[in-house]
């Protein structure tokens, strides 16, 4: 299903919207009883159903495409990933598509959030917690022999990508994320809006952490 709200400044409005709809029915029930509540509930949602169903359709924007490619036998593979940054599923495909040739990896662990601490700005607790995952994942790729660094992100994964691609040219974007059911970021629909935001092949791959510590015991 895909999300009706276009961009995230469109969804702060959409909250923002809400409350002064409900704000202003209780208030009109209040003031004139409930026969004006009733009232102003009825036009308000009129109102919001001809702006919703009447609102010009906005065209995609241009798929956003590093400034540079690797050459031949060279590869930049970026890697976007939050709590499943340390998953062995994903670093054995991270290590596969380094083999045989000469890979530099970028590993983005955008630092998750709750919404409260975001709008307040606190986002210092996060960060460090990405910063820590990251650094592991870090460790075990090289151990691997990966030529593997890496940098905490925004804690919106698209624009995280977005702000990666700026400076690093990758020839493919691998992006990891739980398994459907469990992924804040699959419900959101960050893989398919990624492969339609960027010019760049997008790979999805599924990290059970679950499993794997049941294995690993």
């Amino acid at each position: 299903m895909k999300n009706p709200l276009r961009s995230e400044e469109e969804a702060y409005r959409f909250l923002l919207g809400t409350i002064v709809y409900f704000g202003a029915i209780v208030l009109a029930a209040l003031v004139g009883g409930t026969w004006w509540g009733v009232g102003v509930f009825a036009v308000l949602t009129a109102v919001a159903l001809v702006w919703f169903f009447r609102r010009d359709p906005q065209p995609p924007p241009p798929k956003t495409a590093p400034r540079q490619r690797s050459p031949e036998g060279e590869t930049r593979i970026l890697v976007v990933a939050n709590e499943t940054v340390g998953g062995r599923t994903l670093r054995e495909m991270i290590r596969d598509r380094s083999e045989g040739v000469r890979a530099e990896v970028l590993v983005v662990c955008p630092a998750l959030n709750s919404p409260l601490r975001h709008w307040t700005s606190d986002e210092d607790k996060a960060r460090a917690a990405a910063q820590l995952r990251l650094d592991e994942s870090l460790a075990l790729l090289r151990e691997a022999g990966v030529n593997a660094r890496g940098e905490v992100g925004t804690g919106d994964p698209l624009q995280a990508i977005e702000d990666a691609l700026r400076t690093f040219g990758a020839d493919e974007v691998i992006l990891s994320t739980h398994p459907e059911g469990r992924s804040n970021w699959l419900e959101r629909g960050v893989v398919e809006g990624a492969r339609q935001r960027f010019a760049v092949p997008i790979t999805h791959v599924v990290v059970d952490l679950e499993r794997e510590s049941e294995e690993i015991r």
